[in-house]
């Protein structure tokens, strides 16, 4: 028989075995859009902006159905009552991290973000103990954040109220209270050390967040065989690994067990503590994806936020005249803002809310998975499944906030001005993987936004009506488009 007859019949074999699998699959799982084989849905799926396709599934197949990344299928929760009862109602069940093949090719399910079982609930044990307990060296992170809120505006100024773009400025300033909570020491938005790290973290943020990077997730076999921009995010987590490693060998040499300085010594202190248990996680490599970990959460995401915070204070000028009248009137003008002003500036408070709610910055949350084969709305969900939550469905809800698209601090206000609590703001997940940094990005947000507004007024050099709010990716993250801002000094 001629060899391509017989190459024929065998890829025909395998494509029905294919199919047959998938149709028994999928008649357990929730519905969804018939997938093809191999690739699954994904030719139906707007990588650039998953949230939207989502939506429209929901409408045909309603708040839970499932898709096909490729081979394999994803369950979709879509709107706040399914969300609500699988990470919150229950959440041990739902608590799993889904797949996530890039980052599980060099950190080996290490670190707090990608990992599972044991390995995830030590970290992150550890990482929300050292975080709120944080009187290393006698300083609070509150200290830590207004410090550098200080150092961001000397470095407002030197740009003379002149047009600028404000991204780096505003991610080197959380960067470096990451820095300082791990390695105990700032640096100088100047100093080369610093900018090297700043550009991989910049580069990984952006890579992670490419449409690319969802085809390489979807179809890990291509990370080993094809040319792309993972191999560069794997040769810049090399470079933080042996960055982060050469901290942890001189914290080696100086470290007090009685007086550890920042989250270094707080990891080399549980080092010590289980190095004689066979089963220890506290090891080198699991640092330094910890470490990696809290640099990717509390930096690109929190700069995001920040640079999306400015855009629409930019474009909606008389909420920012609102919140520096609130401003004045708590703190005023001689001294820095501090944690406990919050309480007292219900709209300032809900103008944070608002910008988180209307930014969406993670659409679709990353992956999480079941722990064991559940039954979930009648449907049959197999252990391990990858789960996908619409953070949008639930922030963009229209009954609990009336024009979602539309920017408005009202949402967050009840009739007499008082802030108002929603159970819909969720914007950093919630349950079981609630983000560890949620209190550190919120008081970054907060001590951030108030100190520059307290020093400047805001200025656009183009029409605020012109200035474009719209995302310029709506993927992984949604990353604000560019633009131009001048900080006036009071």
């Amino acid at each position: 028989m001629d060899l391509g007859v017989v190459l024929g019949l065998v890829l025909s074999c395998l494509l029905l075995l294919s199919l047959w699998r998938q149709s028994s699959q999928r008649r357990k799982l929730p519905p969804g859009p018939t997938p093809l084989p191999i690739i699954g849905n994904i030719l139906q799926v707007d990588l650039k902006n998953i949230s939207k396709s989502l939506k429209n599934f929901s409408k045909v197949y309603g708040p839970v159905f499932t898709l096909y990344l490729g081979r394999r299928p994803a369950v979709v929760l879509y709107g706040y009552e399914a969300v609500k009862e699988a990470l919150i109602d229950r959440g041990e069940e739902f608590s799993g991290r889904g797949s996530f093949p890039v980052s599980e090719k060099f950190k080996k399910g290490l670190g707090i973000v990608f990992s599972n079982g044991n390995n995830w609930k030590e970290m992150r044990r550890f990482s929300l103990k050292t975080l709120r307990n944080f009187g290393m060296g006698k300083r609070s992170i509150e200290d830590r954040v207004q410090e550098e809120a200080r150092c961001l505006l000397e470095e407002l100024r030197k740009t003379n109220g002149l047009p600028c773009d404000p991204t780096f400025i505003l991610g080197c300033a959380p960067c470096n209270v990451i820095c300082s909570i791990i390695f105990q020491n700032r640096f100088d938005y100047k100093d080369q050390e610093f900018l090297n790290l700043m550009e991989n973290l910049n580069e990984n943020g952006k890579i992670m967040s490419s449409p690319w990077m969802q085809v390489c997730n979807n179809f890990p076999a291509i990370i080993d065989y094809l040319p792309g921009s993972h191999n560069k995010l794997l040769k810049n987590f090399t470079f933080l690994k042996h960055y982060c490693l050469s901290k942890v060998k001189k914290h080696e040499e100086s470290l007090d067990i009685n007086n550890p300085r920042d989250f270094i010594d707080c990891f080399l202190i549980e080092m010590e503590q289980e190095k004689h248990n066979p089963k220890k996680e506290f090891t080198y490599e699991n640092f330094v994806f910890t470490a990696s970990d809290l640099f990717a959460a509390g930096t690109e995401t929190t700069s995001t936020t920040l640079r999306y915070s400015l855009l629409l204070l930019l474009k909606h000028p008389h909420v920012t005249a609102k919140v520096q009248e609130e401003i004045d009137h708590v703190i005023g003008r001689h001294r820095s803002p501090c944690m406990q002003d919050r309480s007292s500036m219900p709209y300032t408070d809900a103008v944070l809310h608002e910008i988180q709610r209307y930014i969406d910055l993670l659409p679709t949350n990353l992956p999480h998975s079941v722990t064991c084969d559940i039954k979930f709305r009648n449907y049959l969900i197999p252990k391990g499944t990858t789960v996908i939550t619409s953070l949008t469905s639930v922030l963009h809800d229209n009954k609990e906030f009336p024009n979602p698209e539309i920017f408005d601090p009202g949402h967050f206000l009840d009739k007499s001005g008082n802030f108002k609590k929603s159970d819909y703001f969720i914007p950093f997940s919630a349950g079981k993987r609630i983000c560890v940094g949620e209190g550190l990005a919120r008081m970054e947000l907060f001590l951030f936004l108030t100190t520059i507004l307290q020093n400047f007024n805001l200025k656009s050099p183009v029409d605020p009506k012109d200035l474009d709010t719209t995302p310029v990716a709506n993927g992984f993250v949604s990353v604000p488009p560019t633009y131009q801002i001048c900080f006036i000094p009071f």
